[in-house]
């Protein structure tokens, strides 16, 4: 069992055989097998990810220089 963490999500794959080159990803996706409670808590994950852009409020244009000067202060680089 392997537990993988990314942008995308956690997984938790389950390892079946090893290879010993480096190939193309169709047959890498042979090698593993991802488990069934990981594939459902990434879908719960993708659904509220989903619901939560429905609110989402984006600004009607683009940031003024007032604006973006505050967005780099925010961020640490000014």
């Amino acid at each position: 069992m392997l537990r993988v963490s990314n942008d995308g999500g956690d997984f938790e794959v389950e390892v079946l055989l090893l290879s010993d080159s480096r190939g193309p990803a169709a047959v890498a996706q042979t090698l593993y097998r991802e488990t069934e409670a990981s594939q459902e808590l990434r879908q719960k994950v993708a659904a509220e990810r989903r619901a939560t852009r429905e609110f989402e409020q984006l600004p009607a244009g683009r940031p003024s220089k007032r604006d973006r000067r505050h967005i780099i202060q925010f961020r640490g680089r000014g």
